[in-house]
């Protein structure tokens, strides 16, 4: 769930949209259940107990092939972040098990239950978040070598004996670097006779100014707000820079009627959750307020009004070369350089705006011809124009609605299907239990949730996108009647699927939907454009739209195009692709080693967010104390 996506308006339309993965993204396969235990008076505390012991006895022995004894024989996965390779992994049987555990950089010490809440213990019930699978769940504790972590385990019976059927480990703290939080808060002052001691105020304004980062964050929004907030826990000095006037400015600059689509609940930043007070549904200004109140709750260094000049990398040294040139309120500029360890690219998953080139552009007369991102909002006092918007996700149905709402005439273009599921569905089916006013804490929840291997994580979200296609039958009814093209997603799998897959095709209706059924928003479907008019449209089919106004609304292009543009192409051949999947479910590039040294990639919506930024800040943390491992891949970053 997102706010922001790319878009079907542009692209190959010789593979359904609903299946086309980003660009060299694996097609994840449908994972299979293991069959339904029917022994509902088991004791769930006793066997879990019982392969915990069996997990820590087989530890001892560094006896590899007795813990992949305790997976199922092909229908199991370990799904591990960071905790034994640095790495984000999957791995499916027994097989795949016992080759991680021998190739893993970190000694794994121990496995312990977690019964610190009913969410947390054992218990018998579903395993597959849907009810038609039983076994065993719990929580787990775990320590390594260099730190500790959490995991969730999920057991399934195998002729009579219980194993694991999923196991998930994730690194939350290295050793002798514990966050300064709760127990560990710092003092906050320093009493005593030193003539020369700063304020706080002080203190603050000479960090600010004078940083020396060895984090290096291009962009503050979510991603670069969240992973400098887990940054300054782990006393890693790192500095932001945005070329907006304001943080939060790229939330407040965009359209007039932007509002998350996503639910306060699955949004909550790390630190600092939204009040109890919050709306459900977060206005974007309400929304650029919190990250200017975050930036300075959480003491963050940001330098706003600030562009990149120039950024090399040097070999030998290890560390990186930046110039800046900050625009100071006075009128004038400063250029200060800089030599961090790391830079971390955090300008949203996605790269620079996909704004295609068209015969005609040129000769436009209209009032306007944008890309999204740089819509303004309708103006009210063209009531009765005509306006177009090419592309049908999030922003092209919100701008759509706002032209409607401000009396245009207007039509909207689509080229091929987009996935289309009603907020409400969304809160009540498909984030119900786990993001809601009753549901566990984030913190539990964030793991539940990453806890499941891709693979079961589609076969589950096919389930959730009937029952919600069911809840919105007759939206979607109505849409195809209208003449609008909906999918459901890569082979029925839904949003999330397709956002995790590809970063885009689909819409979180918030009252669009219902005004292109209404014929309110016409409908233009199918065809190719073939040149703007100067005033207006002509299509593949011949046909032609008039337009006072036309908007883009066509996403964004890949996180490694906005790279290229940033570093060059000598950094940017050396980064692998972004986004999407590898062949083994887990994400591509994101919060991990990018394939050149000291770069890293940071982005999502802001649950994303929250939860990766750990991830990204842990491994640079790693590398900063000489922690992480000890052969080629320990240096692959440093």
């Amino acid at each position: 769930m997102v706010a922001r996506s790319g878009n079907m308006g542009v692209g190959d339309t010789s593979i359904p949209s609903s299946e086309r993965p980003e660009l060299g993204s694996v097609n994840i396969p449908l994972g299979e259940y293991p069959a339904t235990s029917t022994n509902e008076g088991v004791d769930a505390v006793k066997v879990a107990t019982e392969i915990v012991s069996r997990f820590n006895d087989a530890l001892s022995k560094k006896d590899h092939a007795a813990i992949a004894g305790i997976f199922l024989k092909d229908k199991s996965y370990w799904r591990d972040h960071l905790a034994l390779t640095w790495d984000l992994r999957t791995s499916k049987g027994s097989d795949k098990v016992k080759s991680y555990l021998d190739s893993s950089k970190v000694q794994l010490t121990k496995v312990e239950l977690d019964k610190s809440s009913a969410f947390r213990a054992p218990k018998f019930g579903p395993i597959d978040a849907w009810g038609d699978v039983k076994g065993i769940s719990f929580f787990v504790k775990f320590e390594t070598d260099v730190g500790r972590g959490e995991g969730i385990a999920n057991l399934a019976e195998e002729s009579g004996e219980w194993k694991f059927f999923t196991l998930f480990t994730v690194l939350k703290e290295l050793k002798g670097y514990e966050e300064p939080v709760s127990r560990r808060r710092t003092r906050g002052v320093k009493h005593g006779g030193d003539p020369n001691r700063k304020n706080w105020k002080e203190r603050r304004e000479a960090e600010k100014e004078e940083v020396d980062p060895k984090v290096f964050i291009i962009g503050s929004g979510q991603g670069g707000l969240t992973v400098a907030a887990r940054l300054k826990m782990l006393n890693i000095p790192s500095l932001m820079i945005d070329s907006n006037e304001r943080v939060g400015d790229n939330w407040r600059k965009r359209y007039r009627q932007l509002v998350l689509h996503d639910p306060v609940w699955y949004d909550h930043m790390p630190y600092v959750p939204f009040p109890a007070h919050w709306p459900v549904f977060t206005p974007k200004d309400k929304l650029a307020e919190w990250f200017e109140a975050y930036v300075n709750i959480l003491e963050l260094n940001v330098w706003t009004s600030t562009d990149l000049k120039s950024t090399s990398w040097d070999e030998n040294k290890k560390q990186w070369t930046v110039v800046v040139e900050r625009r100071k309120p006075d009128g004038t500029t400063e250029t200060r350089t800089l030599h961090p360890k790391h830079i971390v690219q955090a300008t949203g998953h996605s790269g620079k705006k996909n704004f295609p080139t068209i015969k005609g552009m040129e000769g436009f007369k209209g009032d306007r011809l944008c890309h999204s991102s740089e819509h303004p909002g309708a103006n009210p006092a063209s009531k009765g124009k005509k306006a177009v918007v090419v592309g049908c996700c999030n922003s092209g149905h919100d701008i759509a609605q706002d032209f409607y709402e401000k009396g245009y005439d207007i039509t909207i273009v689509q080229r091929s299907t987009t996935c289309v599921i009603s907020s409400t569905a969304i809160c009540d089916i498909g984030l119900k239990g786990l993001y809601d006013e009753d549901a566990p804490p984030t913190e539990d929840a964030d793991m539940f949730l990453w806890s499941i291997p891709s693979e079961l994580f589609k076969k589950q979200q096919i389930k959730v996108t009937k029952a919600q296609a069911e809840h919105d039958k007759k939206i979607l009814d109505g849409l195809s009647a209208a003449g609008f093209k909906t999918d459901s997603g890569p082979m029925g799998a839904g949003l999330l699927m397709k956002y995790f897959q590809r970063g885009g095709g689909y819409y979180i209706d918030v009252g669009a939907s219902q005004l292109i059924v209404d014929k309110k928003i016409k409908v233009k479907q199918g065809q190719e454009i073939e040149q703007i008019l100067p005033n207006g449209i002509k299509f593949a089919d011949g046909t032609e739209l008039e337009a006072d106004e036309i908007v883009f609304a066509t996403g964004y292009q890949n996180m490694r195009s906005q790279a290229r543009l940033i570093f060059g192409d000598e950094v940017a051949d050396r980064v692998s692709d972004v986004w999407g999947f590898n062949d083994e479910g887990e994400f591509r590039t994101m919060w991990q080693k990018s394939g050149h040294p000291g770069l890293w990639f940071m982005g999502g919506n802001l649950a994303i967010s929250r939860y990766y930024s750990r991830i990204l800040a842990l491994q640079i943390k790693a590398i900063e104390e000489g922690i992480a491992g000890t052969g080629k891949e320990a240096k692959a970053n440093i």
